[in-house]
């Protein structure tokens, strides 16, 4: 007797127990949601670190990533900023036992994330300063000298390049040279073509004109080199470019971007020699953004300089530089370049 009515009593529980099925479908679904947003998180890291060493070749922009092992979880997913972005990299020779900004590149993301725009700022470049102007450099090399505080030489390198161009620099970094070489090497060498050979004056090293793939010291080498070509450092800002978009194209053709093994192997690799500062951008909002970018080849143009050296540095082009910053802040640069085609850089 007292057996039947335990077998009825758990009978009526059961049908007022709600079904199972729907509960550890739930239960699944939200494990599946936070291993997914937490793989996401992880590979923005390595994957934003990367892309953007890519587009500069020895520069970067990506804020430096937590180890893959501690990458922190995202609770909610980020809105994407809107609106075009414009990221400063530098790269850094830190030979001689000196710190020089051998490279300031401002990468202009357009809002319709169409392609990027690769814009070199000669180091030379005289810019306003205190009691008249200086080299763009000059700021970088000062603040930082022999130290390792190469933050604050962006952030004043930084200051120096929104007070030149007028737009708002979002975010960027600092790449050495041994984290170029690193690279380089990582990613299996470099294809870069050349319009003229080069000669290096530090290790006699040839580079033939045509295509050509380099390994991380040849790459160093060359992008290092301004003696002895036409036009010295300006022609050393086009060597950059073009080593830029070799980069870019062995990484999408070696799967690098969405392969996350390959990107945390790479980032563990390179990340000591990467100094960063993401500004007001969240790592995964910077990185909806710049992923929605097309895979249409980068268009490099060069600030507007008089070619003639006067003594002191590279003067702006008083007749294009107005036009070229117009365009740069109103998000037009495609339209300039297609306008002013000897300015663009051929990158094969």
């Amino acid at each position: 007797m007292i057996e039947d009515e335990l077998r009825a009593a758990f009978a009526r529980l059961e049908e007022s127990t709600p079904p199972v099925g729907p509960v550890r479908a739930a239960v699944d679904r939200a494990v599946i949601t936070r291993r997914r947003r937490r793989r996401r998180v992880r590979l923005a890291g390595t994957a934003l670190a990367v892309a953007a060493v890519a587009l500069v070749g020895f520069t970067a922009m990506a804020p430096r990533p937590p180890a893959p092992t501690a990458a922190p979880l995202l609770a909610t997913p980020e809105p994407e900023p809107g609106g075009a972005l414009n990221l400063l990299l530098l790269g850094v020779d830190q030979s001689a036992g000196s710190r020089r900004a051998d490279s300031v590149l401002l990468v202009h993301v357009p809002a319709d994330r169409s392609r990027l725009y690769l814009v070199s700022l000669p180091r030379d470049l005289l810019v306003p300063a205190p009691g008249g102007t200086e080299k763009l450099n000059a700021t970088f090399s000062r603040t930082t000298g022999s130290g390792t505080d190469l933050a604050a030489g962006y952030r004043a390198t930084r200051q120096a390049v929104a007070q030149l161009t007028g737009v708002r620099v979002d975010a960027g970094a600092v790449l050495t040279y041994p984290g170029a070489r690193d690279l380089t090497d990582a990613v299996g060498g470099v294809p870069v073509c050349l319009p003229e050979p080069v000669r290096s004056v530090h290790t006699e090293r040839r580079f033939p004109a045509g295509c050509q793939r380099l390994d991380g010291a040849a790459a160093v080498d060359l992008l290092r080199q301004r003696y002895g070509l036409r036009d010295g450092g300006l022609d050393r800002d086009r060597n950059a470019a073009r080593y830029a978009a070799g980069l870019l194209r062995q990484m999408r053709e070696r799967g690098t971007a969405t392969d996350p093994a390959q990107l945390n192997r790479l980032l563990i690799r390179i990340g000591p020699a990467v100094t960063v500062d993401a500004g007001d951008l969240s790592l995964p909002a910077l990185v909806g953004a710049t992923a929605r970018v097309g895979a249409a080849e980068p268009v490099a143009v060069a600030f507007p300089v008089l070619a003639e050296w006067n003594g002191r540095g590279y003067e702006a082009d008083p007749e294009l530089t107005p036009g070229f910053l117009d365009a740069l802040r109103a998000d037009r640069l495609g339209e300039w370049a297609a306008a002013h085609p000897a300015r663009v850089t051929a990158l094969r």
